[in-house]
C-alpha cells in the first residue's frame, strides 16, 4: 500500500518504521506468540518463553518478531502456519489483544513538521496494511505521514526507498532494528537515529534513544541545519 499526499520534493526526508519505533508495547509481539501457539500447536508455555526473551540483544534473530520466529522453528512450527500466524495477529493490531503506545511527543512533533513542510515524513514498514490505518488512529497519528509504504522488505526496501530519492536529498532514518531500518541510510551518508533499549552489534547511528520521545531533539537539530 503507497499514500502519497502533495509534498515539496527538495525537502528533507524523515523515515521512520513502525512496530517498536512509531509503535511501543509487546502487545503485537505476544499476539503473533499467542497465534503460533493457537495455529501449531506450539505448546501452552511457548508465549511464556517467547516473554522472557523480549528486549533482548539477539545475535541470532532480528528482533522480537524474529525470536517468535526463531523458537517456533525449534519446536518444529514451519513458514506457512508462522505466516498464517503472524497475519491473523495483525489482525487484532491496536485492540486489546495487541495494544499499541506511541511515543510521548511524537504526534506533536510530526504535525509541527507536517504544517510548516519541513521535510517529507515517511512510514516504511515491513509489515502489512491490516489495520495499520486503524492502528496509526489509535496512535495519535492518522495524518502524520505523507507516504505509508507497506510490506517493505527491508533492508532492500529501504535501500529502493533511497534510491527513488533525488541524490542531493538529505534524509534522516529513524528505526529500532540497525541492519533493517538505518543501515542502508548510514552506508550512504545518511543520518540515522537508533531507539530501543537493546544493544546492537555493528551500530554506528548518530542518534540514539530509548525511545523516538529521546532523539526528537536532535532530529528537530538535524532540520535546523537542514533550513
Amino acid at each position: 500500500m503507497t499514500h502519497r499526499k502533495a509534498i515539496v520534493r527538495s525537502l528533507p526526508v524523515l523515515i521512520f518504521d513502525f512496530d517498536g519505533t512509531v509503535s511501543l508495547g509487546d502487545g503485537p509481539v505476544l499476539a503473533y506468540a499467542a497465534a503460533v501457539a493457537a495455529e501449531a500447536g506450539a505448546g501452552p508455555d511457548f508465549v511464556a518463553e517467547v516473554e522472557a526473551r523480549l528486549g533482548r540483544e539477539y545475535s541470532e534473530w532480528v528482533d522480537d518478531y524474529d525470536a517468535v520466529r526463531g523458537v517456533a522453528i525449534e519446536r518444529g512450527v514451519d513458514d506457512a502456519a508462522l505466516s498464517r500466524a503472524y497475519l491473523a495477529s495483525r489482525a487484532g493490531l491496536a485492540t486489546p489483544t495487541a495494544p499499541v503506545v506511541a511515543p510521548a511527543g511524537l504526534a506533536d512533533f510530526l504535525a509541527g513538521v507536517g504544517a510548516e513542510r519541513r521535510a517529507e515524513r515517511i512510514l516504511l514498514t515491513n509489515a502489512p496494511a491490516i489495520r495499520l490505518r486503524e492502528a496509526l488512529g489509535a496512535l495519535g497519528l492518522p495524518e502524520a505521514f505523507d507516504r505509508i509504504l507497506t510490506d517493505a522488505g527491508k533492508p532492500m526496501g529501504l535501500e529502493a526507498l533511497l534510491d527513488s530519492l533525488s541524490p542531493d536529498r538529505r534524509v534522516l532514518s529513524v528505526g529500532d532494528v540497525w541492519r533493517n531500518d538505518l543501515a542502508p541510510a548510514h552506508a550512504r551518508g545518511q543520518a540515522t537515529a537508533l531507539v530501543g533499549a537493546r544493544p546492537q552489534a555493528g551500530a554506528e547511528p548518530d542518534l540514539v534513544g530509548a525511545t523516538v520521545t529521546d532523539v526528537l531533539p536532535g532530529i528537530t537539530r538535524w532540520l535546523d541545519d537542514s533550513a
